[in-house]
């Protein structure tokens, strides 16, 4: 008889899977993260083996095409990630009894409304990832009934590639670095959404009906511009490296990018707390820690690289 629950997480390279696989601690769930080439999504036959293989209890499905500008020129290929790939894992999981957790985005939006937009308000996508990943919501939710779906936006950690590192990185490069200052969002820690995750995820599999409600946005509170991410950014580096770096505003005509942002794509979060008592904490306070988290890595590399160099 199985006496932890058996989660397999989809993406092995992201941001959002490393965060996953720290969140379920092995001491307490079973583990197991599949990507490519065991698992890829553009080509998703082998999905139906690996799940049934495994017979997890729930499938975490973290493994998304991504490359926002890129999937304006490539709509084919983000369709079959986001689409048709998330559809077979979603079809797969059901097939063996499990149920699946799927994550989706603020791009579903069309950024034109004047307030945080809910769950259920109309989704209208601006460009093709957006409009990849609001068909793979449709995809998800026909293939597996037991089945919740986040929206997330803006994601940083101290994995993968995403803005937080590209500051820092930049910050050792320029004394000035521009950053758009007419989008605003809700910056989120990976970390933080992971955890989340493992409590829906607990529950979940606790439960042997469809979910319901099932789509739920889950987001830092508060929210910015990406040039008051960047600000805020610099400020908690500031203060650890003395480094002192101007970060300037600009406008996006001022940075031009082949798919259209979404002017306002905050998401109101009530629901996540309403229906789970879940609630992630200030964006700023989720950045400090992952700051100090990466600083600290960073110092501890460079006292590691001089001390092998003495030693040499």
């Amino acid at each position: 008889m199985r006496t932890r629950l058996r989660v397999l997480i989809v993406g092995k390279s992201g941001q959002l899977s490393a965060a996953l696989a720290e969140a379920f601690c092995p001491a307490v769930f079973d583990v197991v993260r599949v990507g490519r080439p065991e698992i890829d999504l553009a080509a998703p036959r082998p999905v139906f083996a690996i799940i049934k293989e495994m017979r997890p209890d729930i499938v975490i499905n973290a493994a998304a095409y991504t490359a926002v500008d890129q999937a304006e020129d490539e709509p084919e290929a983000a369709q079959a990630v986001n689409v048709a790939g998330a559809e077979a894992v979603a079809r797969a999981a059901a097939e063996t009894g499990a149920a699946i957790i799927h994550f989706s985005t603020d791009y579903v939006f069309d950024g034109m409304a004047a307030r945080p937009y809910a769950e259920d308000d109309v989704t209208s996508p601006g460009n093709v990832y957006g409009t990849t990943k609001r068909d793979g919501e449709i995809a998800v939710a026909n293939a597996n009934p037991r089945h919740v779906i986040f929206r997330t936006a803006w994601l940083f950690s101290p994995f993968g590639s995403n803005f937080v590192k590209t500051i820092l990185r930049l910050r050792t490069l320029q004394n000035e670095i521009g950053v758009v200052d007419d989008q605003r969002g809700c910056p989120t820690s990976a970390t933080d959404l992971a955890c989340a995750v493992r409590d829906v995820a607990v529950k979940l599999v606790g439960s042997p009906e469809s979910s319901s409600p099932n789509i739920f946005h889950a987001v830092n509170g508060g929210s910015t511009t990406w040039y008051g991410f960047a600000e805020k950014i610099n400020e908690f580096a500031s203060a650890r490296d003395n480094r002192i770096v101007a970060v300037r505003p600009i406008g996006s005509k001022d940075y031009p990018t082949r798919a259209r942002r979404p002017a306002l794509s905050v998401l109101c979060a009530e629901k996540l707390s309403a229906h789970y008592g879940l609630r992630l904490r200030p964006w700023e306070s989720a950045l400090r820690d992952c700051i100090d988290r990466l600083m600290l890595l960073t110092s501890y590399r460079q006292e590691a690289a001089q001390i092998e160099g003495t030693a040499n």
